[in-house]
């Protein structure tokens, strides 16, 4: 992704400089995390976060070019760990782990939309 100003920190409110977000950061590795099992998961079903654990380490200027890697790590039962990170031109900018769940996916609708 390159970065434009509609990801920086003043943008979205989170700071006040023109430099890559950490919520836009999180975006990045979920999406990496979401596709790296994509083709994998069963007819039906989806999978969730449960858990972001990020450690956002540099800052990336508007117009910088960044990299979401998504490795999973383990398998418990439902749910799914990946080891995530994100680079840019001038190395590690991002890492930490972020945590799905595999969730029916008309199950999981109706819970959300209970009254």
């Amino acid at each position: 992704m390159i970065v434009t100003e509609a990801d920086t920190a003043l943008s979205v409110g989170t700071g006040d400089v023109p430099v890559l977000a950490t919520p836009t950061l999180v975006l990045l590795c979920e999406r990496a995390a979401l596709g790296a099992v994509a083709d994998q998961t069963d007819p039906g079903t989806t999978t969730v976060d449960h858990r972001v654990q990020l450690d956002h380490l540099a800052p990336t200027p508007i117009g910088g070019t960044v990299t979401a890697d998504a490795v999973l790590e383990s398998i418990e039962g439902r749910r799914l760990t990946f080891r995530v990170s994100v680079s840019d031109g001038h190395g590690l900018v991002a890492a930490g782990r972020i945590t799905r769940v595999v969730v029916e996916r008309e199950r999981f609708l109706g819970r959300a939309n209970a009254d």
